[in-house]
């Protein structure tokens, strides 16, 4: 009879491709969600002061108002607002 050698679970190569993958993932949503609670997104201006501000720059109506629909997705997916 031969004699086989028992090595411990961390001493497995396989053990740590299986462990590592899912623990690296798991830090780095960590990290991501740490940014983003630190740095979040300004909200931008109401279309109201962007055709204001537009207004006064001499850009015509459609291009002031041709973001609106993305700036008021933006606003409320970022505060939450109704």
């Amino acid at each position: 009879m031969s004699e086989t050698s028992v090595r411990p679970w961390w001493k497995e190569r396989m053990l740590w491709l299986v462990i590592g993958g899912p623990l690296v993932v798991v830090v780095a949503s960590f990290i991501t969600l740490g940014l983003a609670l630190r740095n979040p997104d300004p909200v931008i201006k109401p279309a109201v002061e962007i055709s204001a501000v537009a207004a006064q720059k001499g850009a015509s109506a459609p291009e002031a108002f041709s973001q609106v629909p993305a700036m008021q997705g933006r606003n409320h997916s970022a505060t939450g607002g109704q």
